[in-house]
């Protein structure tokens, strides 16, 4: 029910509220504490303390320029009002609503929130307040009320706890506003209705804390009065996240966690379903800024985006611009995950927005949830929320006190006897159902479709949490009697933080309950999926939770399977992000115009793979394994050789074996004709051993071809070194016996001397002996070996035969290169001696072949990678050997097959120029 009215206070005169302040007793021992006297100036206004007042008591300087100050200072205008202009309105003393009072041996302060009171005009403090604004009764609150008495009279019917001692409670409503949140702790304070600060009026009866159920900006304010007093504060409500520092707030306790966990578990929400691109709407408080704030820093530290931050007053109605704007961003906003961020209490501004008929939206709300079990079925809302609220159960001994309650000891306001007329509906649970007369009137129950009694569970924690700090602490005193530990608790009640910080009991469901080392509820949060089901119903079911004190790893629990989630999104569970997800195989690619999560995706480049969406970076496979097409998964790279069964090895051999068998011709039709006389000119032996070296070359040539192993690397490059070797020498030698002999042909020639085999058979023996040395020498230090080759060829490892020591291996063909070079020299330098056949012009030939394709071979080696490298040396020994044979003794086999006519002495000795 919502009313509009007017308030304002009754007129008193200033001697009346001196006169009653006189009345008042304070208790026994205890100085009467002094009226606060104003200055001329409202800012300035000074309390004077008497002597013997306990310097426990304030004095307030400059009160006016705070907020804190300007409230007290108003309230203390209504007291001491003066005539003059611009100071305090004339005659006017402030009275709030009556207080629920239980006068014990201990009193708990209780301030509920049952009506909220909003204003509609802004408030002033510069004249005489009247408040213009809405009040409306919150059915569900008043749980909160019966909870707290309920709890009190619990314990003291216990008798194990508290056995000497009964609790009483001094409860006023807070209506939901600043000024009436200070009126009712001052209420508390002064224990009386018409109060002035610093003055205790009850004979009887110490107040030793205030458990409270304020919003998170009224606790902060209120806090700083209980700080004066020293007087605990017990919050049921307020996860406000500026107070969670024990040192700025000594004397803060709350039985729910702080809004810092509240927006990790958000955050950590996000993460886990990939949520990147979000919307975040919140009220304009300090604590929901702040926390929005947080929210930021978490969403952007975790690889997130924050599209929009829209905020909204938490005091005054919103402006038809202001939703005009609100739901332009909801409306027109890319992200489908939002974020609501305010208080149950500040819910009223964007409750007639209709967010949750938006289809395609995820919504991830904060505000307290009831629980209800019925909504309008007409109403057209998608499933697509998931609330984080505060833990809640039900305790059996509040729903048989709210079952049983007297309505002799309920108040006599209409809206609460409504409430109680209430529980007579039979859409009531059980549980709290009470038996009706036939003729009683049955009400509309509008807190009986909800699954939680309030915040019931909150505030039976915190009042047993409070009661047994205080029986520990009369414990600890149990030397004294129970007056003197009275005595004690009213004269020094801030000694209860001592006990309330320690506190640690099973309350009555078993539950270990305890404050942690900030005054916290040691609880996380539970994540709540609402389903709006056809029929009217909504079912409200606990999908996943969030607790900081759990172990590492459950901390954050979300069944995926029990979330109901709308028609419309086209994927479950739905995505909301600023672009598509990279899929494996790509890696995304930031802007710097664009926010972090607004990207674009390449392809990981070879060798590398990415095997999850939206990574930030590719995976460099092992050097062993390559990407595969996609680029999703590293595959073992193919082993790469220069193998008999490819096309090239093929060719390879099919030439080797041709060249072979091409020199074993030769060689055979040497043999045959060995008596004829181009076979015997020249040096008959040496020709063989030329024939046998070339066909050994040939057959040298195998050996690159095939899978590389220890045996074939060592033995390949020494026998091409020894048989290159014996042919090159075999080459200098006969060039040397052509030189020698037609030298030898003139009259007294020192020449004569070297003709004959010897020599030529030295300068073979000699030079492959060097030869042979050298192989040695590289075999004993460096020896060739078999390298997987992973540079080489993108993709492949390929199988190849290190050669050990590189020095070695140039070395050698060096050295071929220098018998070569000799070979030519000497062979071009005869080239024109006087015969009709001089073999010396078919050697000089020769090894110029020879030495064209080696100096070749050199760059070309080096420039080629893989089996390619192998190859290049198969067509250096093949063509140079090849051409060898084919310069050297094709010219011969032509005389002796096709010329027989000239192979004779006669012609072989004839004069070229005759």
């Amino acid at each position: 029910m919502v009313l509009e009215f007017q308030q304002s206070f009754n007129q008193a005169k200033v001697d009346s509220v001196v006169a009653q302040v006189t009345r008042c007793l304070m208790p026994a021992g205890e100085p009467m504490v002094g009226i606060a006297q104003l200055r001329d100036s409202p800012s300035e206004a000074v309390v004077h303390k008497p002597s013997g007042t306990p310097s426990h008591l304030p004095t307030i300087e400059n009160s006016g320029n705070s907020p804190v100050g300007k409230i007290i200072l108003s309230m203390l205008c209504g007291i001491l009002g003066r005539n003059s202009e611009h100071r305090c309105a004339p005659d006017y003393h402030w009275k709030s609503e009556p207080g629920y009072l239980k006068d014990e041996d201990v009193i708990i302060g209780g301030i509920v929130a049952v009506r909220s009171f909003r204003l509609t005009r802004p408030f002033s403090f510069t004249s005489y307040p009247i408040h213009y604004g809405k009040l409306q009764y919150y059915h569900m609150n008043y749980y909160n009320f019966m909870a707290l008495v309920s709890a009190v009279e619990e314990i003291n019917n216990s008798s194990e706890l508290l056995p000497n001692l009964t609790l009483g409670f001094q409860i006023y409503d807070s209506y939901g506003n600043p000024f009436f949140v200070f009126m009712a702790a001052m209420n508390i304070f002064s224990g009386m209705d018409v109060w002035v600060t610093n003055y205790y009026c009850k004979t009887s009866g110490t107040l030793t804390a205030i458990i409270e159920g304020l919003s998170n900006e009224e606790s902060n304010q209120l806090s700083n009065v209980f700080q004066i007093y020293h007087y605990p504060q017990i919050s049921y409500t307020s996860k406000n996240l500026f107070m969670n520092d024990a040192v700025k707030f000594p004397y803060f306790y709350r039985t729910v966690p702080s809004e810092l966990h509240l927006c990790a578990g958000i955050v950590r929400l996000l993460i886990h379903f990939g949520w990147t691109w979000v919307g975040i709407i919140a009220s304009d408080d300090d604590s929901s800024i702040r926390a929005v704030q947080i929210l930021k820093e978490g969403i952007e530290r975790s690889g997130g985006c924050i599209k929009f931050i829209q905020t909204f007053s938490h005091t005054t109605q919103m402006t038809p611009q202001k939703m005009r704007a609100l739901n332009e961003s909801v409306h027109v906003s890319s992200p489908n995950a939002m974020i609501i961020y305010c208080e149950k209490e500040h819910t009223f501004n964007i409750y007639y927005l209709n967010f949750l008929q938006i289809p395609g939206k995820i919504w991830i709300t904060t505000p307290e949830f009831d629980y209800v079990s019925a909504y309008t079925p007409n109403a057209i809302v998608h499933n697509s929320t998931l609330a984080f609220t505060t833990d809640k159960k039900n305790i059996p001994s509040f729903s048989k006190f709210v079952r049983e309650v007297d309505p002799i000891h309920l108040s006599n306001d209409q809206n609460i006897q409504y409430w109680w007329r209430a529980l007579c509906d039979i859409k009531c649970p059980p549980s709290i159902k009470r038996a009706c007369n036939t003729n009683e009137t049955e009400a509309p129950s509008l807190h009986c479709g909800v699954k939680y009694f309030g915040n019931s569970y909150s505030i039976y924690n915190a009042v047993y949490a409070l009661a047994y700090a205080l029986h520990d602490m009369l414990m600890a005193d149990s030397g004294n009697s129970t007056r003197r530990s009275l005595r004690f608790l009213d004269s020094l009640h801030w000694k209860l933080h001592r006990y309330l910080k320690n506190v640690h009991f099973k309350n009555s469901l078993a539950e270990d309950i305890c404050f942690d080392m900030n005054g916290d509820f040691a609880s996380g949060y539970n994540i709540i999926n609402i389903v709006y089901l056809p029929n009217g119903t909504l079912r409200s079911d606990i999908v996943g939770s969030y607790n900081p004190y759990a172990p590492p790893g459950k901390d954050f629990i979300i069944n995926e399977t029990m979330i109901v989630w709308d028609s419309t999104f086209t994927q479950i569970p739905p995505q909301s992000k600023c672009t598509r997800s990279c899929l494996p195989g790509y890696r995304k690619l930031t802007n710097k115009e664009k926010p972090i999560c607004c990207y674009d995706c390449t392809p990981c480049p070879e060798g590398e793979i990415s095997n999850e969406s939206d990574m930030d970076n590719c995976i460099k496979c092992p050097e062993d394994q390559w990407s595969n097409q996609k680029r999703d998964a590293c595959i073992p790279k193919m082993i790469h050789f220069l193998s008999y069964e490819e096309p090239l090895g093929i060719a390879l051999t099919l030439i080797s074996i041709f060249f072979f068998l091409s020199d074993i011709v030769v060689l055979g039709i040497f043999i045959y004709y060995r008596d004829t006389p181009i076979v015997k000119a020249n040096n008959r032996t040496l020709s063989y051993i030329l024939l046998i070296s070339l066909m050994l070359c040939f057959l040298c040539s195998l050996m690159f071809i095939g899978h590389p192993n220890h045996a074939t690397c060592v033995v390949r490059q020494t026998a091409f070194a020894m048989t290159f070797s014996v042919s090159l020498s075999s080459i200098l030698a006969k060039t040397i016996t052509v030189v020698i002999a037609f030298h030898a042909t003139k009259p007294e020639s020192m020449y004569k001397k070297w003709m004959g085999s010897h020599l030529s058979s030295s300068i073979v023996f000699f030079c492959t002996f060097f030869q042979g040395v050298t192989c040695f020498v590289w075999l004993g230090t460096a020896p060739p070996f078999p390298f997987l080759n992973m540079q080489a060829e993108t993709g492949a490892i390929i199988i190849e035969c290190n050669e050990g020591s590189l020095a070695a291996f140039y070395f050698v063909l060096g050295y071929l290169g220098f018998l070569a070079s000799i070979s030519f020299i000497i062979a071009f330098l005869a080239r024109n001696l006087p015969e009709s056949f001089n073999e010396a012009r078919n050697i000089s030939f020769s090894m110029l072949v020879f030495c064209s394709v080696w100096v070749f071979f050199i760059p070309t080696y080096l420039s080629t990678r893989g089996k390619y490298t192998v190859v290049v040396e198969i067509f250096a020994i093949l063509t140079s050997s090849a051409g060898l044979l084919g310069c050297i003794f094709i010219p011969k086999c032509y005389i002796i097959l096709l010329r027989p006519d000239r192979n004779n002495r006669k012609y072989l000795t004839k004069n070229w120029n005759d």
